[in-house]
């Protein structure tokens, strides 16, 4: 293109000018381009044909050996038979819930789930389809809009491990003159969603009634496992390493007192992901209200009433963030000088969050335009929790490895006296040392209830210390 005087082309258009038409030229051209072009649809994702639930839990309380379930013989403090929900509950031992479900049964199936000898279980466990839920029903004369006249007394929340209460702690509420409001604020705290076994219409499940056998204090569910049924797709097969085993339990000791800094110190529990604590106690103020006290080891102030729970790796790497949790490297955590100083008694739980594992059969396709449309699909879930008597095991011990397990039969004896009227024999926990035990259980199983129900079982225990203490009859055998 020849030039021209004046510093012009010979499109008789100035250099600028030309310059930005063509710039804009070509940029509507790309605009054109990507608009013509079409956006890659999302990869279409089909539920599988069979979901296959197992929850695998390690509880531990100090001072309690791990029996099987049903071994204690303590029908009536919580022990009886092997059940579905254990996992959830704080009951020494080992449990797995499973739950599975298949497209081809919606209403249920009943399967066979084949386990490694090591579990004490082999075979093979059966899946029972869960029994439809009843509903509660209702009671003459009861109005279901009216709450129940709230006690005199305060809620305390502290949070934070440390030899002092942070600044700004604790928060109060008073539960005769809050509002629905604040006890909503007060109360707001992180919780997983549900995302695995669960005993509804439509799965089949493990334990049942067929099934109430327990796992050993050194049962393993690492190795082969395999599932079959009506509906339930050919080739449903598995294996679990040792990360998807029962998790060691934890070895928590305890050194200070409830009216001091109370320390406590745990071993790195093995393929731990992250760990967190709380602790609940009540006793009685100096105006003559009842207090209750709320502490976690959280940095920020969440109780942690649904923390205690399985936890997706996503929920524990966003709550290890916030610092929520206390990461897996952490094996101290001191409770700040008199929290607990006024109560009367307080419980603790901790909980060592284990990994998760996800497996679908056939995997999903790199390609998406290629439908997933898996046959089945697996999630195994870990977690190993303790619950202790705050500042109870004050020294060494904690919950270190359980002491060697009394006969059954001695077992049996001690919690069913043949007399109602007769306290157990010499060397047995009398009721009341059971029932402080488990009492401090239902306690901590309260957290992840509503708060009333929390209330209601703390005023509950510690209306019944103030009991008054009767002699057995002179002819009580000893």
């Amino acid at each position: 293109m020849s030039r021209v005087g004046n510093g012009r082309w010979g499109s008789g258009l100035p250099r600028s000018r030309v310059a930005r038409g063509v710039a804009v030229v070509s940029l509507l051209t790309a605009a054109a381009g990507a608009l013509g072009q079409t956006s890659p649809a999302a990869q279409v994702v089909k539920p599988p044909v069979a979901q296959l639930w197992m929850d695998v839990a390690t509880h531990s309380m100090p001072g309690m050996p791990v029996l099987p379930a049903g071994g204690f013989g303590l029908g009536a403090l919580g022990g009886g038979n092997n059940a579905f929900g254990h996992t959830r509950g704080m009951m020494p031992g080992r449990y797995a819930d499973i739950a599975l479900h298949t497209q081809r049964k919606p209403a249920g199936t009943e399967g066979t789930q084949t386990v490694p000898a090591a579990s004490g279980l082999a075979p093979s466990v059966p899946l029972l389809p869960a029994a439809r839920e009843a509903s509660r029903p209702g009671v003459a004369g009861e109005d279901p809009t009216t709450l129940p006249e709230l006690p005199r007394g305060r809620l305390l929340l502290y949070w934070g491990c440390g030899d002092e209460a942070r600044p700004g702690q604790p928060r109060v509420l008073d539960f005769s003159r809050a509002k629905p409001e604040e006890w909503g604020q007060f109360m707001q705290g992180r919780a997983p969603r549900e995302r695995g076994a669960v005993d509804r219409s439509g799965n089949a499940v493990w334990p049942n009634e067929r099934d109430r056998r327990s796992f050993g204090a050194s049962a393993s569910l690492a190795g082969e496992h395999a599932v079959a049924g009506e509906g339930v797709p050919a080739g449903l097969k598995f294996a679990l390493a040792p990360a998807q085993d029962f998790m060691p339990a934890i070895a928590l000791e305890q050194t200070g007192s409830r009216s001091d800094v109370l320390r406590l110190a745990w071993q790195p529990v093995a393929h731990a992901q992250a760990y967190f604590i709380n602790a609940m106690g009540g006793g009685d103020a100096a105006d003559g209200a009842t207090e209750m006290v709320l502490w976690s080891s959280a940095e920020l102030p969440d109780p942690g009433m649904g923390l205690i729970d399985y936890a997706s790796p996503a929920n524990v790497a966003q709550w290890l963030k916030e610092r929520v949790l206390l990461a897996p490297s952490t094996t101290a955590c001191a409770v700040p000088k008199g929290v607990f100083a006024k109560t009367q008694g307080a419980m603790l739980r901790m909980i060592a969050y284990g990994p998760e594992l996800n497996l679908a059969h056939p995997p999903r396709p790199a390609d998406p335009k290629i439908a997933w449309e898996p046959e089945w699909a697996v999630r195994v879930r870990t977690k190993s929790t303790t619950m202790a008597q705050l500042g109870a095991s004050a020294g060494r011990g904690g919950s270190r490895a359980a002491a060697p397990a009394a006969p059954a039969a001695a077992i049996a004896g001690a919690a069913a006296p043949a007399r109602p009227d007769c306290p157990p024999p010499d060397g047995a926990p009398s009721a009341a040392q059971a029932g402080a035990e488990v009492g401090g259980a239902t306690i901590g199983g309260g957290f992840g209830r509503v708060l009333g129900g929390a209330v209601g079982g703390l005023l509950g225990a510690l209306g019944g210390k103030s009991e008054e203490k009767k002699e057995p009859p002179a002819d009580c055998p000893r």
